[in-house]
């Protein structure tokens, strides 16, 4: 997969299609018979599809990229191979980088070094911080491996308070590839997290600072989409309170039998939250989106059961209580409230039309995913068992 998506996106250079399908042969070559890594296809698939919507010149080499994000999320699920893992984790982020100054018009500059600039570090200290916990012998090093890796992954997805490039990025830049980095691109840093984190013995009082960053990401993200006023903006917000919501899941891995109940959530989440957000920046791409579909994306967001979001956080409250992390729980459910006036502004904001057809299929697509779990998404948990088998990292 990885030897055809080289080969496509050096093609892609002379017809762009080159790097569309390199990235689709790629895709499906590497998708399992499994309903998680089918619903992230679909994401990849939808991300794909979008580009055409950008009006200027599209380099074939951002298919490329896309798939690139795909495969090494695959990748990620099931190695577990240290090195291979961290590999995965740069083979998802450093993609990025290009897509972000990707537009019909010239990005500003400043916002595509600030993206960067982040990214960068966060990548370096994530590794770092990665060898460090896994290899540490004492315990000032472990505990300093352990802030490193936490605030690497709170830049890398923009969990409040390391979220300052976020707004800006996605204000600034163009909608089709924040969509890229907003959806597909958050699932490979909390995967490489989770398995570092069951691999190594974590102390019981980082799990309680790690549940206090992802209560304030929650607070922070979904106070900045009240008082947001662009669509983009509120999509930021959005953006840190969800990754907050999943940074809690973290705080249950000092209760093993209950980890599969908390990834179930967490993958839920992130895939809630891909959908979501594809749906509502290609609507900004467009000009508008269909008012039924903006709602319905806009609720699951909300939680309103039966949508995917629900389900989601449903999971994840589930862990949270069993594991016993009571104030934190309770923390979610009131930021959950919290978010119901943004997300309802921000469907009627996006409601208003779509233009073209093809973003009205992608729009409808994603709005029709979050129906998915109308029926109770026992195939979530069952995933999710089958997927912990090999969160614990090999010869560690």
């Amino acid at each position: 997969a990885l030897l055809i998506l080289a080969v496509s996106g050096a093609l892609s250079f002379k017809w762009k299609y080159f790097g569309l399908a390199g990235a689709l042969v790629a895709a499906i070559m590497t998708s399992v018979n499994h309903p998680v890594i089918l619903m992230i296809f679909i994401v990849a698939l939808l991300n794909l599809v979008s580009f055409d919507l950008m009006r200027g010149f599209l380099r074939g080499i951002d298919y490329t990229l896309v798939g690139l994000i795909f495969v090494a999320t695959v990748y990620a699920f099931y190695t577990q191979s240290l090195a291979m893992l961290l590999t995965m984790f740069v083979a998802a982020s450093v993609p990025t980088y290009m897509l972000v100054m990707t537009a019909d018009k010239d990005i500003r500059m400043d916002v595509g070094i600030k993206y960067i600039t982040f990214m960068v570090i966060a990548t370096i200290l994530f590794i770092m911080g990665a060898v460090i916990l896994i290899s540490s012998v004492n315990t000032p090093l472990y505990y300093i491996g352990y802030a490193m890796l936490l605030i690497g992954l709170a830049i890398e997805v923009g969990v409040a308070p390391f979220h300052e490039w976020v707004p800006d990025v996605f204000d600034a830049a163009d909608p089709i590839p924040i969509s890229v980095v907003a959806s597909i691109a958050k699932f490979v840093p909390f995967i490489v997290a989770y398995k570092i984190l069951t691999t190594v013995q974590i102390d019981y009082n980082l799990l309680v600072f790690t549940g206090i960053i992802s209560s304030i990401s929650m607070f922070i993200g979904n106070i900045g989409g009240l008082t947001s006023t662009k669509p983009a903006r509120i999509l930021a917000y959005s953006t840190v309170a969800n990754m907050g919501y999943i940074l809690a899941t973290l705080s249950v891995i000092a209760r093993p039998e209950f980890i599969y109940i908390a990834f179930a959530g967490a993958l839920l989440q992130l895939i809630t939250n891909a959908f979501g957000k594809v749906g509502f920046f290609v609507g900004i791409k467009d000009g508008g989106a269909s008012p039924i579909s903006s709602y319905l994306i806009a609720l699951s967001f909300i939680g309103l059961p039966p949508l995917m979001g629900f389900w989601g956080k449903f999971y994840i409250l589930m862990s949270l209580v069993y594991a016993n992390i009571i104030w934190l729980a309770a923390i979610l459910v009131i930021n959950s409230a919290m978010s119901v006036p943004y997300y309802i502004r921000l469907a009627k904001l996006v409601g208003i039309g779509s233009q073209r057809s093809l973003a009205a299929t992608i729009v409808g697509i994603c709005a029709l995913i979050m129906f998915l779990t109308v029926v109770p998404p026992d195939w979530v948990i069952e995933s999710s068992k089958i997927l912990t088998n090999y969160l614990t990292i090999g010869g560690v």
